[in-house]
């Protein structure tokens, strides 16, 4: 019999759902039942598309003994975290504390029935091993101490929840720290840099470093220094050889467990697309090398090209995520032996891709299950030879080499397409999208692909009509309906989205839509004592406490956000109230954040906005020889419009704004003070670089 997740729509409580655990959503009832049973809640969080999740759930939650100490013993309680963050965020604290610092899915976490955390750990082996106690010593031992000794355990709960507060916490507003701060900050996150092979260099695995990339760019930007720079363009491609890129299908997994960018955790998250689209965008505007600027473009193609394909739902909303496992195996749906691809390709089109791809009879890649898995040594797809070299190996011209590798590539993506692909997680999240709204929206502009901004137009469309309600946001959809309150983080990312969208389509509906929406945030939000965004809105349900931070994670944090959107939004709106509450929050968090820049990047790139200025670029009736202009320089602290004529408009930065003889022409501006309008590209190119 399936247990209470059965009437759930996140994908990730569905797949417990015939568990024999009694798992129950997190909600009043699972609260009170713990309360009127004196029982402590198993509070276990993960998500959809995490391997060790399986890998507990298989070896415990589907384990008939393991269920009935739970059922017997604790209330059961399963959460997704990507549907709710606002637990997520502070139940990982108290999994920290308990843990000396260490954190990860799956979180199992014991609640007393207040919902103060007794206990807490990850991935819990069935079994005793290694020294560290089994899932089932973990509950036999908490559930007779619980009946014996509740109090015991309780004990510290005061100073348990005043260390998660003071994590949570926003200090009190200080100075806003100096552009001088910002190029300390940016020399701190350089010297964690892998200078050999890119990206930071803090232990085995290597993440995407998408919001690093963005604080050193804008340091090289003011600075000019040169290894800010070589450090960004190094990590972009290395990258974008490496086997965390998909180079069949597009789209980069979570990350690589190797200093090597080779083997990854080979889940895709809908959020690490669009942060990595935008790292390779500033990379391919910053660069001036010309063929690291054609693969900064490709991987930034390829990955919106992933997104459309296997992530955009018929709604055009885009999907969550995908597994890293299929079959039961992490990595199968992705890798190759010598002879499957040899199978596929003829003679010299085998050689000529495996020489460029990394494909060999000894393999690259052994996954712990193949020795039980036939087919010999299997290869993660990575460049280990430029085309051009093998042109010249091969006696071919690049042309020709460039097509052959091209079309086998396709080969072995259909071929791919049979077979039995990872786990989709179906569910819309409304940040998720903002960001991948972003992403599409700068793509189409960078790159002069119209059709990327109309897939993140369909996506703000299908947010904004399926997942507000009365003007308000909502987190999740799934199976045909949404539900939770929005978080600060999904007005945040879509009102960047919505910001991205205008300046590429110069749909003015697109500038009001983000108006509504940091209204709603402003109204709901806001710390009207200390400045600031809450995470969670002034009517959310009551937890241990209510969080607001600037500290950046997998993905960045609203108030950092916020900056940049709260700045942009001043000036396009005129609306000086905005610009004041970004000084604000800057001035709450800037202190903290001067001491720790490696969870405040997306922070210092409001900063740098700040003390830079904004430069105001209108482009009226464009045939594209102007915006070209604008999209081939890295320009970070920008504002762009682009009408396709004059327009009516109350705006004070578009009103009078119109084409000069009927050509297409540009205005550059700071502060409302503008140059001479142009209809010379020349000019208008000299504009830009003394703006």
């Amino acid at each position: 019999m399936p247990n209470a997740l059965a009437n759930e729509t996140s994908p990730y409580l569905l797949q417990h759902a015939n568990n024999p655990v009694d798992w129950m959503p997190w909600g009043r009832a699972a609260l009170e039942k713990s309360r009127a049973e004196n029982k402590l809640i198993f509070l276990s969080i993960g998500y959809a598309a995490c391997h060790w999740c399986h890998v507990m759930e298989h070896e415990s939650f589907e384990d008939e003994e393991v269920a009935a100490l739970l059922n017997r013993d604790f209330v059961p309680v399963k959460v997704d975290r990507e549907e709710r963050p606002d637990l997520d965020e502070i139940y990982m604290s108290a999994t920290m504390l308990f843990t000396g610092g260490h954190g990860g899915w799956p979180m199992s976490v014991f609640l007393a029935p207040d919902m103060s955390p007794v206990y807490g750990g990850t991935y819990f082996p069935k079994e005793n091993a290694h020294g560290r106690p089994g899932f089932k010593t973990v509950l036999t031992i908490l559930g007779q101490k619980w009946g014996e000794e509740p109090a015991a355990m309780t004990r510290d709960r005061d100073k348990i929840l005043a260390s998660i507060r003071q994590m949570h916490e926003a200090g009190a507003a200080s100075e806003l720290p100096s552009a001088e701060d910002l190029q300390a900050a940016a020399a701190q996150v350089y010297r964690g840099f892998d200078t050999s092979l890119g990206g930071l260099a803090s232990g085995q695995n290597k993440f995407p470093p998408s919001l690093a990339i963005d604080l050193l760019l804008r340091a090289w930007k003011t600075s000019g220094e040169k290894r800010l720079l070589s450090a960004v363009e190094l990590t972009l491609e290395k990258m974008g050889q490496g086997g965390i890129y998909d180079h069949l299908g597009g789209g980069i997994h979570r990350y690589s467990t190797d200093p090597q960018w080779l083997v990854p955790h080979f889940e895709k998250m809908l959020y690490d697309q669009g942060l990595v689209v935008g790292a390779y965008l500033d990379g391919f505007q910053a660069t001036e090398r010309a063929e690291l600027k054609k693969l900064l473009a490709e991987r930034a193609r390829g990955i919106c090209e992933y997104v459309l394909t296997d992530l955009t739902s018929p709604e055009g909303g885009f999907y969550s995520s995908e597994d890293a496992d299929s079959e039961g195996l992490e990595g199968k749906f992705y890798v190759w032996t010598l002879d499957q691809v040899e199978e596929l390709l003829d003679e010299r089109s085998a050689k000529i891709f495996c020489s460029h791809y990394d494909i060999s009879e000894h393999g690259n890649w052994m996954h712990p299950g193949d020795a039980h898995v036939p087919g010999g040594p299997k290869n993660i797809l990575q460049v280990v030879r430029p085309l051009a070299t093998i042109a010249q190996l091969e006696s071919l011209d690049l042309g020709e080499v460039e097509a052959l590798v091209e079309e086998a590539r396709k080969k072995l993506l259909a071929e791919r397409n049979t077979r039995i692909r990872p786990g989709l997680d179906d569910k819309v999240l409304s940040g998720w999208n903002g960001l991948m709204i972003t992403a599409l929206a700068r793509t189409a502009s960078v790159l002069d692909e119209p059709r990327f901004a109309e897939a993140g137009s369909l996506a703000a469309d299908f947010v904004l009509a399926r997942m507000r309600v009365d003007g308000r946001l909502l987190a999740a959809y799934g199976k045909g309906k949404a539900h939770l309150t929005a978080y600060s983080t999904d007005y945040a990312f879509m009102i960047e989205g919505l910001i991205e969208l205008f300046q590429t389509t110069g749909d003015l509906a697109r500038l009001r839509q983000a108006e509504e929406l940091t209204d709603s945030l402003l109204d709901h939000y806001w710390d009207e004592s200390s400045g600031g965004f809450f995470f969670t809105a002034d009517d959310h349900e009551e937890l241990l406490l209510r969080t607001k931070t600037a500290h950046d994670g997998a993905t960045p944090a609203a108030n950092s956000v916020m900056v940049g959107n709260l700045l942009r939004l001043g000036v396009l709106l005129h609306r000086d109230d905005l610009t004041e509450r970004a000084t604000e929050i800057l001035r709450v968090f800037g202190g903290g954040a001067k001491y720790n820049p490696f969870q405040s990047e997306r922070l210092f790139a409001g900063l740098d906005a700040l003390h830079q200025g904004l430069v105001e670029i209108v482009v009226v009736a464009d045939d594209g020889s102007l915006s070209a202009e604008v999209e081939r320089r890295y320009l970070p602290n920008k504002v762009v419009a682009r009408l396709p004529g004059e327009v009516e408009s109350e705006l004070p930065l578009l009103t009078g704004r119109k084409p000069i003889s009927g050509e297409p022409t540009a205005y550059v501006c700071r502060d409302f003070s503008c140059k001479q309008p142009t209809t010379d590209v020349a000019e208008f190119a000299g504009q830009l670089d003394s703006a």
